[in-house]
């Protein structure tokens, strides 16, 4: 996340994320700090894993005071062990203390998805495959998910809903049919946007493909169903499988041949990376 992301889209929700923490003080840090003094703390990694976040980690601190100097041992993207240093931060104490959970809620949360991210996407390596988060982020951390998604391995979908078309189940209903649905896409969105829609069968397939969808969601369908609708679709439009997919289930769709797989659980479901600050002294 560079320094014109950040300060445009991350920098409020950040300080939203203190202002929940410090409604008017932090009166015990007031109350054992009444004055500056300068102390360093150490970041200590508690549990193997895929480090994500380092610059959203900083960026609290100095949201707090500019001030505040950093030393990290590795970066996003890394893989940490269990005890590992990972960084030192220097600064007034009362900011240390004061920013110390709110840092470490984003750290161990993007950690978390990097981490699970990278363990589904190592199994789809050396295929044409690529795995895909989704929308189900938690709201207002949608920015920060998406990255961890990207530094453990993944790529983002459509961020929002002003980003792309994807007609879903209720959309069709809405409109009175797949050929409606995508006819009624192609006619209102820009011709840059690509259109997609979710099936459920192979004949919801076959009246997409013929209406035109540029890409194929294949929803909750048999690895049989899905083998299928694969080869209905070469040269015609991308294939995505989604429904349900995990780590634990994610293999059974690897030789399949779509070009997406999307899981929903990157973001839902991966558990944080624990991570602490330790050590920290007065200098």
């Amino acid at each position: 996340m560079n320094n014109i992301t950040m300060k445009m889209n991350a920098d409020n929700l950040i300080l939203q994320a203190l202002q929940e923490d410090i409604t008017s003080e932090d009166i015990t840090t007031n109350s054992v700090m009444p004055s500056y003094q300068a102390g360093e703390v150490d970041l200590i990694c508690k549990q193997d894993g895929v480090i994500a976040g380092l610059n959203v980690f900083k960026r609290v601190f100095q949201l707090l005071d500019e001030k505040t100097r950093f030393a990290f041992y590795c970066q996003d993207g890394d893989s940490v062990k269990k005890g590992q240093k990972i960084g030192l931060v220097h600064g007034d104490i009362r900011v240390l203390l004061s920013g110390e959970r709110t840092a470490l809620n984003f750290l161990q949360r993007m950690s978390g998805i990097a981490t699970y991210t990278r363990g589904i996407a190592d199994l789809l390596r050396g295929t044409n495959t690529k795995l895909l988060d989704t929308r189900k982020t938690t709201p207002n951390m949608r920015i920060f998910e998406k990255y961890a998604v990207k530094v453990g391995g993944g790529y983002n979908h459509r961020y929002n809903l002003s980003d792309g078309i994807l007609l879903k189940d209720n959309h069709i209903g809405a409109a009175g049919g797949v050929k409606e649905a995508v006819a009624m896409a192609k006619e209102y969105a820009p011709f840059v946007r690509k259109i997609e829609i979710e099936v459920e069968n192979l004949d919801m397939l076959k009246e997409a493909l013929e209406a035109g969808a540029d890409i194929i969601m294949l929803d909750n369908m048999s690895v049989a169903d899905m083998r299928m609708a694969v080869e209905l679709c070469r040269g015609k439009a991308e294939t995505e499988c989604s429904g349900n997919v995990t780590r634990e289930n994610v293999e059974r769709l690897v030789d399949i041949g779509v070009d997406y797989i999307s899981s929903g659980a990157l973001t839902h479901s991966s558990p944080i990376l624990d991570l602490s600050l330790k050590n920290l002294h007065a200098v």
